[in-house]
């Protein structure tokens, strides 16, 4: 039996995505969660996730916020993320970021299916729509090593990380996290240097 992990703030999405969900895996046990600390709770207290299917836009997160939380804290179990944004660019990114997969929500049942099968196999998996704008093997190599990179920094590294990319400065950073600035420095030097 697989163990799937929905996680989007809207209920009828969820409804939908856990009967397409069931279209391809009958005896799949389906979790939700309506938010990214629903879902860190559920994946920390249930044993034997699979995967998760995380769409982007959560209350509470901003662009990857969610992906990368999640991605840090349990760097084994693949996401998929599905999403209403399906700009080739925020594809790239989210699979550089780690995401095992993305399928746009407007995808059929057919193709969420082929998603989940090569996923839960150890594949990346975007739709041929959405494949044909990306980069190569090149391209893939280096959002492998990111993926690597981000999945590998502790949780301090990754609060850092997130206050750097919403544009505060380190004495700022220091400040809202009780920490010198010296740490905070330390912490960019490791997670660049990393």
């Amino acid at each position: 039996m697989t163990k799937i992990l929905i996680v989007d703030d809207h209920p009828m999405f969820r409804e939908a995505l856990r009967s397409a969900v069931k279209f391809s895996r009958d005896d799949a046990e389906i979790l939700e969660a309506g938010s990214i600390e629903a879902a860190h709770e559920i994946i920390r207290d249930e044993p034997g996730i699979e995967i998760v299917l995380l769409d982007l836009s959560l209350p509470g997160t901003t662009g990857f916020d969610g992906l990368m939380l999640l991605r840090s804290a349990f760097p084994r179990t693949p996401i998929m993320i599905v999403s209403g944004l399906d700009d080739p660019k925020i594809v790239q990114e989210a699979i550089r970021l780690g995401a095992a997969g993305f399928v746009p929500k407007s995808v059929d049942k057919a193709t969420l299916a082929q998603g989940l099968s090569e996923v839960l196999s150890g594949s990346v998996f975007v739709p041929p729509e959405l494949a044909q704008n990306a980069q190569g093997p090149r391209a893939a190599s280096r959002a492998s090593d990111i993926a690597d990179l981000v999945a590998n920094l502790t949780p301090a590294q990754m609060r850092v990380l997130q206050l750097i990319r919403h544009g505060q400065l380190n004495k700022q950073i220091a400040y809202e996290l009780g920490v010198s600035e010296t740490t905070v420095k330390a912490h960019v030097s490791e997670t660049c240097g990393s």
